[in-house]
């Protein structure tokens, strides 16, 4: 027969109910931390994780000034600060080395300050960059020109003006531009004056 003070079914109704009550203390204990502290922690949870990343921090502030230094280098080449214009549009290739338009705008101005060989191989590397770049094929054939390259010259802009909108801004001096480098080759092969490119990529500007 089990023992009367070994078996907790046997306890006294008052010690039973002391313990209850206990357990349903505790319980309430329970739901009252619940209900306050879930919600509390949630939004905790939610300012921690809703805060940018240190990395992202960086990009953001990264490309807020790759945008300011880009519409700085605009103004300055609107106002014909060409010097000026360039050391805006370096800070932003430092900061995006691949991007094409501010390769382009840097080659327009080394043009602008009689740097053609230079400026050719920004206009270049713009059409690596990104092959639809149509501006930068026709810098290339204004390059390509002022350095005597007229079959590299005449392939650029050939190239421009095969990929551009009939209402592109530069298209009519292309083709005025396309009209002159053949009349000029024209007429230097018929004196046996042609000479080819010096360099395979003198010319291949405008075959990308």
């Amino acid at each position: 027969m089990m023992d009367s003070m070994t078996d907790p079914l046997s306890k006294p109704d008052s010690e039973r109910a002391s313990v209850e009550t206990r357990w349903r203390l505790w319980l309430l204990g329970l739901l009252v931390l619940l209900v306050l502290g879930v919600p509390f922690m949630l939004s905790r949870s939610v300012v921690f994780f809703g805060q940018p990343s240190v990395q992202e921090h960086a990009r953001v502030k990264a490309k807020e000034e790759v945008q300011k230094r880009f519409n700085e280098g605009v103004v300055m080449m609107h106002a014909k600060r060409y010097e000026h214009a360039l050391t805006a549009f370096h800070r932003v290739l430092e900061i995006d080395p691949k991007m094409p338009e501010a390769h382009v705008n840097i080659g327009f101005a080394l043009l602008a300050l009689g740097k053609p060989k230079v400026a050719a191989d920004f206009f270049d590397t713009a059409t690596v960059l990104r092959p639809n770049q149509l501006n930068a094929y026709y810098g290339l054939g204004e390059a390509l020109s002022q350095l005597g390259d007229k079959f590299g010259a005449l392939q650029s802009m050939e190239t421009y003006l095969h990929r551009s909108a009939p209402d592109d801004p530069y298209r009519i001096k292309a083709e005025a531009a396309v009209w002159e480098l053949r009349a000029e080759l024209q007429a230097e092969r018929e004196k046996g004056t042609v000479n080819k490119p010096a360099s395979a990529k003198a010319g291949g500007g405008g075959a990308k």
